[in-house]
């Protein structure tokens, strides 16, 4: 795993994101352009995330939501700020494109676990924490079994397993099954189980 790990899937990584990224600009820069308008010359969205051992980098998305905020200047929660033009963009997953720069910058690979938010690092327990033994991923083993619609244990349970028993087979394997379900829009998107609610901690280190 370890040739495979260092060596040919970083590889495969930068080239695949570079051919990907080729192919899908026409979405990209329309895409681009349509956020543009609709968000006041804000079409991306960027946040610190951490990678592989934990380091930080900046991830980069189409920017789905508003910036509305209450009364007291705090903004308003996820789902009330989802636009109507990001609904349609997280429904054909174009919110992602902007990710494969990512990958060809050499912070995230293809797949992998996807990478959450800096407040969630403190509270994993040492099982949970082996997801960042390795670069996070647009797409993963938990995306494809189930996504958002799992709980939160059972999300870091198919990281972790990924960690242990990743190969090409099973990263051939993911990717086609991203592919699938993006093209049969099976389980990548509901206005429902899209935003996850926060995750707290798990009682028990295991």
């Amino acid at each position: 795993m370890s040739l495979y790990k260092n060596i040919i899937k970083p590889f495969f990584d930068i080239l695949s994101a570079g051919i990907g990224f080729f192919l899908l600009f026409p979405f990209f820069a329309i895409t681009w352009l349509i956020l543009m308008f609709k968000n006041n010359g804000k079409a991306f969205f960027y946040q610190e995330r951490p990678g592989k051992n934990e380091r930080i980098f900046k991830i980069i998305k189409f920017k789905t939501m508003n910036d509305k905020t209450d009364s007291h200047g705090v903004l308003l929660p996820a789902q009330q700020r989802l636009t109507k033009t990001g609904i349609f963009i997280r429904k054909h997953s174009l919110d992602e494109i902007p990710q494969l720069l990512n990958v060809i910058k050499g912070d995230m690979s293809l797949i992998g676990p996807r990478p959450l938010l800096m407040k969630y690092l403190p509270i994993y327990n040492n099982e949970q924490k082996k997801r960042h033994h390795i670069k996070p991923g647009i797409t993963g083993w938990a995306q494809v079994n189930g996504r958002n619609a799992i709980s939160w244990d059972k999300k870091f349970e198919y990281d972790v397993w990924y960690v242990n028993n990743m190969s090409f087979l099973l990263d051939l394997k993911i990717l086609f099954l991203t592919i699938y379900k993006v093209f049969k829009k099976d389980g990548i998107y509901s206005v429902d189980n899209d935003i996850m609610p926060d995750f707290t901690g798990t009682k028990t280190d295991e």
